[in-house]
């Protein structure tokens, strides 16, 4: 029987904390290591090992993941704490967060500069933290196809698919192709309910009407039970998503996508507002104060 690699997450926020423990759950030797060390400590219960620096998790990994807010966080753990000058040679990083098209070739540099022994995968992932504890992401993969045999338990573990899409670089430019289309998904579902508050008509009555409409999908249907209740805790907090909105404009000519910049431009009022922490689907409180 084949040992299995130990794997080291740097970075558990959350995202970063489901995943490690789905790891966890799927008999993954797993290290972990976080800037603030109490969220290591539901890990620990689960088995993990818990390293007391960012060099110290990457020393002992085959396969690195880091899963942070923006590419300024990955770099900080890869260069100020040490994570990629710790890596063995022939490990693997799988940098898993949402940074763009210029974050990604901005490591993928870093990494050919600094250490052309370690392979790079740019693998950003679908779905929030409800799917990142059940397994069910969608990972974007991309990078040497040698590697994908080995990543295969982990992404296995975390995904309930992964798609390999080219060189490192083109699983962040699906991600964007995922974000936008999501942003619309939560601005649709959200000005509905925000117009039927405006018209007199209740969540309640929206839900029952939209169930099984074969326009709605499930992502957008699962969040009406939610906000029927008021329920704005963040699944995906408004601010991250405006985050990942701003990396796909960035990667256009926001001339040309009109839409998205009058999107960003809304999202950024209530975050202002005061409504960055909680659900994407806020954008309906946002609109019309009040219940629902």
């Amino acid at each position: 029987m084949t040992q299995q690699q130990t794997v080291a997450f740097l970075g558990l926020g959350g995202m970063g904390q489901p995943m490690a423990a789905t790891a966890l759950r799927a008999g993954l030797p797993t290290v972990v290591w976080n800037r603030t060390p109490r969220a290591t400590e539901s890990l620990a219960d689960l088995g993990a090992r818990v390293a007391g620096s960012a060099a110290e998790a990457a020393g002992q990994a085959a396969i690195a993941v880091t899963m942070v807010t923006d590419v300024n966080a990955v770099t900080a753990i890869a260069v100020d704490q040490g994570m990629l000058a710790a890596l063995p040679p022939g490990a693997i990083w799988a940098q898993m967060s949402t940074i763009g098209v210029a974050g990604i070739e901005r490591l993928a540099a870093l990494v050919e500069r600094e250490r052309p022994d370690v392979v790079f995968l740019d693998a950003p992932v679908a779905g929030s933290r409800g799917p990142a504890a059940a397994g069910r992401l969608t990972i974007y993969a991309s990078g040497p196809t040698g590697a994908r045999d080995r990543v295969a338990p982990l992404f296995d573990a975390l995904g309930q698919r992964t798609v390999w899409v080219g060189p490192a670089g083109q699983g962040s430019r699906l991600k964007l192709v995922n974000n936008i289309l999501l942003a619309f998904l939560a601005e649709g579902i959200a000005e509905s309910v925000a117009l039927a508050h405006a018209v007199g008509i209740g969540t309640e009555t929206v839900l029952t009407a939209l169930a099984g409409n074969p326009i709605v999908p499930p992502w957008a249907e699962a969040k009406l039970p939610r906000m029927a209740r008021g329920d704005y805790s963040p699944e995906f907090p408004l601010s991250l998503a405006l985050k990942d909105l701003y990396l796909t404009l960035d990667a256009v000519d926001p001339a040309e996508f009109t839409v998205a910049g009058c999107l960003a431009a809304q999202w950024r009022r209530a975050v202002d507002r005061g409504f960055g922490g909680d659900d994407v689907t806020v954008i309906a409180r946002a609109m019309t104060p009040g219940p629902g």
